[in-house]
This record gives C-alpha cells, sequence and structure tokens, in this order.
C-alpha cells in the first residue's frame, strides 16, 4: 500500500490518542463508512473517532455542498473537474 494512504484524525473526545506508527496503518484494513469500500480499493482513506470515509466519498460530499442549489464558482469547478477526470 502506498504511503500515507490511512490519516487517522486522532481518538474520540476524552479518550487518549494511542499512537501507532505509520506501518500499523499501513497494514490495517479500513473501511469506509458511506460506500463500505476497504482503504485497499480507494485513493485514500481518513479514520476519525468511530467513523471513516474515503476520498471518493469525500469528493461526493463536497460535490454535493457546492452544487446545493447554486452552481459552483469557476474555481470550484475547475477542481471538481480535476478530482473527475475532465481537466483541460
Amino acid at each position: 500500500m502506498g504511503k500515507d494512504k490511512v490519516v487517522s484524525l486522532g481518538a474520540k473526545r476524552g479518550q487518549k490518542d494511542s499512537p501507532k506508527r505509520h506501518e500499523e496503518y499501513l497494514d490495517e484494513k479500513v473501511y469506509c463508512s458511506f460506500c463500505g469500500r476497504p482503504n485497499t480499493e480507494v485513493l485514500k482513506m481518513v479514520k476519525g473517532p468511530g467513523v471513516n470515509i474515503c476520498s471518493e466519498c469525500t469528493m461526493i460530499a463536497v460535490q454535493y455542498l457546492i452544487l446545493n442549489d447554486r452552481m459552483p464558482s469557476g474555481e470550484a469547478q475547475q477542481i471538481l473537474d480535476a478530482f473527475w477526470g475532465k481537466a483541460k
């Protein structure tokens, strides 16, 4: 697996974060809480306290938030096009 494929955002509030070495995250299989795909099938995974989200679900969420009832700005549209492979 690639370097920095799973990024941890830390422990739940009120709990001490038990630091893991970067190598331990690389070997750990983590599933997206939204689409259910493992980190081995996505570009990147963000691991939070009790929830995980893959890069693809993150971009879908961002796209929804940007496009919610209005057209995106030119800069936002460039970012979306670059992610979805429509870059010029």
